[in-house]
Formats: C-alpha cells, sequence, structure tokens
C-alpha cells in the first residue's frame, strides 16, 4: 500500500479523533459518553495507524503527523482536568447532572441491588421478627428498642445537634465512599455494601410495621431520607461503572477503561458530597425534631423534586 492511499483511506477516522481532541481541551467532561467511547475507539485505532506508518512509511510526514495525534490522545485521557471558579460552576450546574443522566442505569442497578434486599428483609421481619439477626447485626437490640416504642434518634439533643450533624454527615459520606470504592473489586464489595444497608433498613422497616411504630420511624427516615438514598445509589452506581470498566472493557485496554471509568465515577462522587450535606443537616436538625408528620413529608417531597429538577433539568438548557 502507498502512503497516499494510507492517508486518504485513514483520513476521515483522523480527523474525526482531532475534532474530538479539540473538543476535550477543556477536559473530557465535555464530551457526552458515548463521544468518550468513540474517542478511545479512535485513539486505538490511531494507535495501530502509527505502528503501521512506522514500519512501512518511516519517513513520511505521515508518521509524524500520527504521532503527534496518538501524544495528543494519550494526554487527552490520562490527564488531569484543570480547576478554578468557573470550573466550580459548571461542574455543579452541567457536568454532574449531565454525567448523572448518562450512566443513570448504572443507579438504578444499585437501586434494585439495594431494594430487592430491602424488600426481602421487610417481609421475613415482618412476618417473623426473629429473623431480623440473621439479616443485620445487631438486630436483637434494634428490635427491642422498637418492641418497646423507643424513639432511639431522640438522643440527638438540641445541645449536640451541630456535632451530631457532623458525625451524620461523615457516617453518610463514609458509606457513598466504601459503595463507590467497592469498584475495583470487580463490583463485588459495591454489591456487598448496597446489600447490607438495604437489608437493615428492611429489618427496621418490618419491625417497625410489625409492632405498629411504622408512623414513628417513617417520621424520622421521610425528610432526609429520600436525599440520603439517592446519594447511595448514584454512589453505588459510581462503583458499579468501575466493576464494569474491569469487567467489560471494551475496545480499551482494561488500565485505559478503568481511567475512564473512574473519570466518570469520581464526578458523581464529588457531586454527592454537598447532597450528603445538606442530608446530614436535614437528619440532624429536622429528622428527630417534634415537627408534625406532615411538615416532614412536605420536607421529604420538596427535597426529592427539587434533587429531581436538579439532575434532569438542565436537559433543554444543554440543548439550546
Amino acid at each position: 500500500m502507498r502512503a497516499e492511499d494510507f492517508i486518504q483511506h485513514k483520513r476521515p477516522h483522523w480527523e474525526r479523533l482531532d475534532a474530538l481532541l479539540s473538543r476535550s481541551a477543556a477536559g473530557l467532561a465535555t464530551l457526552s459518553a458515548d463521544e468518550i467511547y468513540e474517542l478511545g475507539r479512535l485513539y486505538r485505532q490511531a494507535s495501530s495507524d502509527l505502528a503501521l506508518a512506522r514500519r512501512d512509511f518511516p519517513r513520511h510526514q505521515v508518521s509524524s503527523y500520527l504521532n503527534t495525534l496518538v501524544a495528543r490522545g494519550h494526554a487527552a485521557i490520562y490527564r488531569e482536568d484543570a480547576g478554578g471558579f468557573a470550573s466550580f460552576l459548571a461542574f455543579f450546574s452541567q457536568t454532574f447532572p449531565r454525567t448523572f443522566r448518562e450512566t443513570w442505569l448504572f443507579s438504578l442497578a444499585a437501586f434494585l441491588m439495594f431494594f430487592i434486599p430491602a424488600l426481602i428483609a421487610f417481609v421475613l421481619t415482618f412476618r417473623d421478627p426473629t429473623f431480623g439477626p440473621a439479616l443485620m447485626p445487631g438486630a436483637e437490640y434494634v428490635i427491642a428498642q422498637i418492641q418497646a416504642g423507643t424513639e432511639w434518634w431522640q438522643t440527638i439533643n438540641t445541645d449536640g445537634r451541630s456535632l451530631s450533624s457532623a458525625e451524620i454527615m461523615t457516617n453518610n459520606i463514609g458509606v457513598a465512599f466504601r459503595a463507590f470504592a467497592g469498584g475495583v473489586t470487580f463490583g463485588i464489595y459495591t454489591l456487598i455494601v448496597l446489600v447490607s444497608n438495604g437489608l437493615m433498613l428492611g429489618v427496621v422497616a418490618g419491625a417497625a410495621q410489625r409492632f405498629d411504630f411504622a408512623d414513628n420511624l417513617w417520621g424520622f427516615i421521610s425528610a432526609h431520607g429520600v436525599i440520603e438514598l439517592s446519594v447511595i445509589f448514584i454512589a453505588g452506581g459510581a462503583g458499579l461503572q468501575l466493576g464494569w470498566a474491569l469487567i467489560h472493557p471494551g475496545l480499551f485496554t482494561r488500565r485505559a477503561a478503568l481511567v475512564l471509568a473512574t473519570r466518570r465515577a469520581l464526578r458523581l462522587i464529588l457531586g454527592c458530597v454537598p447532597l450528603l450535606m445538606i442530608a446530614g443537616l436535614i437528619e440532624a436538625f429536622i429528622s428527630p425534631s417534634p415537627l408534625p408528620l406532615a411538615v416532614k413529608l412536605v420536607v421529604a417531597l420538596g427535597s426529592g423534586v427539587g434533587l429531581g429538577v436538579y439532575l434532569l433539568g438542565f436537559r433543554a438548557q444543554e440543548r439550546s
């Protein structure tokens, strides 16, 4: 094959890769998930073309061109994105919501991994509370508290609520981070985190329903639970993305697939941190308060609608 024929055949792919690299100059976050996948595919092809050009046309300028193109592709995939206040605003107003929409199936999978065990634990515990200890460590104490009608969350007293808020936020962030980081175990530990937390909620809810304590429990959980659980599902979805990249890297090398998946997953985790802070404040100050259940349900509804608008409401802006 002559160099001219080689160039004519491959030029459209190189030009497309060049266009994607130019668009990603501000970071891969400017590309959609499909475009990032296309970028990786074209980068792999260009790397193969470079090897062929070096072998067959070592003195032709196409070798120099491809060397530059492949170097740009490598830098785009493995670099760290620039920061700045403008990037901070763009991240929370556009990048985080868009990343969620592009990867929502992973969050849905995380939700199912949580919800199905929770439902099973709820049914088993409701029918026979002695199942609780087999499903949740320390269930005997919690079920005894519920059976006695003890609202243990009232230990968050007025004087200690600021400290409790910090502790709650730290705990929630820890759960979300474990669900995310567990992805490097091919998603196995992420699955364990989601299933175990689902079982815990199911046991508590089942016992509360069995001993006529449900109104008390949901009066505490409802206000902060919408945001808190949503964030856990998003973080779990981020972890599942890492696991899937290791299991099925596609056209990428496993390392490149993990790097790209980690970038997307980290965007989700960073976006979740302020949401968990909000949930922690609600859990410390509103959830254990003597406010009527109706008020707490309004808070739950408002937070759910607000979160939905935030994650889904920028689509029109992106299309304009």
